[in-house]
């Protein structure tokens, strides 16, 4: 039984990078008793199968070039899987600044085509409330916003 589940944590977590909460809620729905999910979750992070810092890092990169997030919402969801602030920091290292700004001004520009308000203040906020709610920081997103729309 602990072999089989352990195979099948294995295979769960070598398929894509998992955070601890996620094992555990995965563990959880199999109905295993403590000692057992123990044993799992100490066999997965003594194999390297299970690693928080390298599931930030991943999950990072990934959001950040895939769904461009800006950082805020890049961290508001770490924090919601119980990533240590250590391992944020580092997460966010693995963005460079020029990356960043190039694809904040590439989004910005996008999404402006596509705001078809002729409000000019109903645009800002609706270009605003956009690019906030991807998690890009206020003063970058004012600034920008004012740049684009006069």
């Amino acid at each position: 039984m602990i072999e089989e589940t352990k195979k099948k944590m294995e295979y769960y977590c070598s398929y894509q990078e998992r955070c601890h909460q996620e094992v555990e809620n995965k563990l959880a729905k199999m109905h295993l008793i403590g000692e057992v999910k123990r044993q799992v979750l100490l066999h997965l992070l003594e194999n390297d199968f299970l690693n928080e810092e390298r599931f930030s890092k991943a999950f990072a990169r990934g959001k950040f070039r895939i769904k461009k997030w800006g950082k805020q919402r890049i961290i508001r969801e770490l924090r919601c899987r119980d990533i240590s602030e250590y391992n944020i920091a580092s997460a966010l290292r693995e963005i460079s600044e020029s990356d960043y700004k190039a694809t904040f001004d590439e989004l910005a520009q996008q999404r402006l085509l596509k705001i078809k308000e002729t409000n000019s203040y109903k645009r800002r906020k609706k270009l605003a409330d956009y690019l906030v709610y991807r998690g890009w920081e206020a003063t970058m997103v004012y600034e920008k916003v004012l740049e684009l729309i006069p």
